[in-house]
């Protein structure tokens, strides 16, 4: 399968985590469902399926198109601009 431009284009090495959790969740305690990483700047934020959908509002405020899964075992990526998983 090729690659998006934008997931061919990360840097390497990923950046590390800013944190071990959603921040946006912890301040509204809620829990979030599954969490992404982003992988231009390391935000971690909460899946679509979760009630405040962190990662796709992380997309929608700075532009980083790419994300992976920050769950363990789990290492797909996904590019918003695309709609692409890899």
């Amino acid at each position: 399968m090729s690659e998006c431009p934008h997931i061919a284009e990360l840097p390497h090495p990923e950046p590390s985590p800013l944190s071990e959790s959603c921040p946006g969740c912890v301040a509204s305690d809620s829990h979030p469902v599954q969490l992404r990483i982003c992988l231009l700047c390391g935000h971690v934020a909460c899946c679509d399926s979760s009630p405040h959908q962190h990662a796709s509002a992380h997309f929608k405020e700075t532009g980083h198109p790419v994300m992976r899964s920050f769950e363990p075992g789990m290492a797909w990526r996904w590019c918003f601009v695309d709609g692409s998983i890899v």
